[in-house]
């Protein structure tokens, strides 16, 4: 729900409690307030059943095809060199300046200091958690858009921060910029971004990005923008907007990013905050304290991926929009009703059609146990289960031939339904 349609103070709920009983006879087994407000990953469930079942798995954001040769190389090159002990806390130099190189590359008028602007850390998870605890104080408000990843709510809890939802509205997932303004006042620490987006595939536009810049100037609030997907979308050069570009959000915006998406690591688990000094001093800090520092030898592999040319990220684009149309088309045929992404590697689908009851974890479930494919059940991107009950998330960064495998599952909805209309 908007905040505009709040009823109270207390902050919307963004995931389920849990109760804990205590035993027979031993001690209360009290967990804290915090930790009760949420669930576990809904998406790693997921997996774990799919494994389970032997099932296709298009839950869990994670390729099943190799990383780039230049980064496993280098990372093989980095342990054979005996590069295993602690990297600077805030990243190794040499990373940091291929980062910054390569913003500037790809994005001209963006330049990053390399020393005092960038921090690296566990993968973008981190990140955003650090940037959290670093920027935001108990009690203030965190605007972030629903359907959301599921990150994000824990990581304002956590920060004790406030959330504040915003509704993307299907089919085109757009933004009421009434409903925005009115989620965003001088309590409003920062409005969390996710372009492209996670769960909707959605690019955020320059219309939009211009409406929080304008909001942000107005309230005094900070952009944390969550970019893992930047170079996949289907829109063309220049079709996604870093919002630290923006007029206005220049000194304003932490970015999140990381290897995982963009070059076929997501076990690797590094990552990094772009942000303006002071901010990132604070960011070091608290990354200190969390994680100490990532990986070295695959900051090292770090170093190779962003030497990667443009061709590569033409290439992920193209080879992602195959992967999209495939996985789309089918689920149409089989009875999803779905608007293809504009970014990222998912797809959300309603399910009205295959399942008129509304129970999408039930749904979600049966994909798994009977047909042996996964999908994640949509009530997980909203704070308010029942406005997901009709919708699942697919992905599909996988191979052709792992996609294919899926689709041919599927079809057993597809005759289901033609046998019972």
């Amino acid at each position: 729900m908007s905040v505009a349609e709040e009823t109270t103070d207390q902050p919307p709920r963004v995931g389920r409690e849990r109760d804990v009983t205590a035993g027979a006879s031993g001690p209360a087994m009290r967990i804290s307030g915090r930790a009760q407000t949420f669930t576990e990953s809904v998406i790693r469930d997921m997996t774990r059943l799919a494994l389970r079942h032997g099932a296709v798995n298009l839950a869990q954001g994670f390729p099943d095809f190799a990383c780039p040769t230049e980064l496993k190389e280098a990372a093989k090159a980095a342990i054979d060199a005996d590069v295993n002990q602690y990297a600077i806390t805030w990243g190794a130099a040499d990373f940091r300046a291929a980062i910054a190189a390569k913003i500037g590359r790809t994005y001209p008028g963006w330049t990053v200091d390399p020393d005092t602007e960038i921090c690296v850390t566990c993968g973008s998870t981190e990140a955003m958690i650090a940037a959290m605890l670093a920027l935001v104080d108990p009690g203030e408000e965190v605007v972030f858009f629903e359907p959301f990843y599921e990150n994000y709510g824990p990581d304002s809890i956590l920060s004790g921060a406030v959330p504040r939802l915003v509704r993307l509205h299907g089919p085109d997932w757009s933004i009421d910029p009434a409903e925005l303004r009115a989620a965003c006042s001088d309590r409003t620490r920062a409005i969390v971004v996710n372009t492209p987006h996670n769960p909707t595939g959605k690019v955020f536009s320059a219309d939009e990005l211009a409406l929080i810049a304008e909001l942000c100037q107005r309230h005094d609030i900070l952009v944390f923008t969550d970019e893992i997907y930047e170079h996949i979308h289907y829109l063309g050069p220049g079709g996604h907007i870093p919002p630290a570009t923006v007029p206005g959000l220049e000194d304003r915006t932490v970015t999140a990013n990381a290897l995982s998406k963009t070059y076929a690591v997501t076990g690797w688990r590094v990552g990094w905050t772009v942000a303006p000094a002071p901010y990132t001093e604070a960011i070091r800090k608290v990354h200190d304290f969390l994680t100490v520092g990532a990986a070295a030898p695959l900051q090292a592999a770090g170093v190779a991926a962003m030497g990667l040319p443009p061709e590569y990220y033409a290439g992920l684009a193209q080879e992602y929009r195959v992967r999209r149309d495939l996985l789309c088309g089918a689920l149409e045929n089989t009875g999803f009703a779905l608007r293809p992404p504009d970014g990222a590697y998912y797809v959300m689908c309603d399910t009205t059609d295959l399942d008129p009851a509304g129970d999408d974890v039930a749904f979600a479930r049966r994909l798994v146990s009977e047909l042996g494919v996964a999908a994640v059940p949509g009530s997980s991107f909203y704070a308010d289960p029942a406005d997901g009950r009709h919708i699942v998330r697919f992905g599909f960064p996988k191979r052709l031939e792992t996609l294919r495998a899926a689709t041919d599952r599927l079809r057993l909805l597809e005759r289901t339904r033609a046998a019972h209309p």
